[in-house]
């Protein structure tokens, strides 16, 4: 319950939303109210998605031990989830596609406004759903 209060203190009565592409869904959400999904850190992108009826792929459970929640940062500075971690840098090291605005959905904890996508590669179409697993030339190439 203590990290509830921090996190409404930082909210300064502003609601932050974050919108989940290639689904362009925008939810808001009131950290001090949300249930915590017990998926990932509470506030997390993770929990926030769960939360809101988003699919984002946690196979570890949201315990920093794969990378299937990664996701980048399309918009919304540092200031807006926070600060990276050292067991999240050194877990995003093994994921595909890294890149220099890339982020654990379940460590990171949203601050304010924030846009995220979760890479086609990375989404689970059986899971999900999806009709088709055409992934063409979505999947990146191996690292060197």
């Amino acid at each position: 319950m203590e990290i509830v209060k921090l996190l409404s203190s930082l909210y300064n009565e502003i609601v932050p939303k974050v919108t989940f592409l290639p689904a362009n869904v925008t939810v808001e959400f009131d950290p001090a109210t949300m249930p915590f999904a017990e998926h990932g850190k509470q506030a997390s992108l993770l929990d926030v998605a769960i939360n809101n009826g988003i699919t984002l792929e946690h196979a570890c459970g949201g315990n920093c031990a794969c990378t299937t929640c990664h996701v980048i940062v399309k918009s919304g500075d540092e200031q807006q989830l926070s600060e990276m971690e050292d067991d999240e840098a050194d877990r995003l090291d093994m994921a595909p596609g890294l890149t220099l605005r890339s982020r654990l959905g379940c460590m990171a904890i949203v601050k304010g406004d924030v846009t995220v996508e979760i890479p086609t590669w990375n989404i689970n179409y059986i899971s999900e759903g999806g009709a088709s697993m055409n992934m063409g030339d979505a999947i990146p190439p191996p690292k060197k």
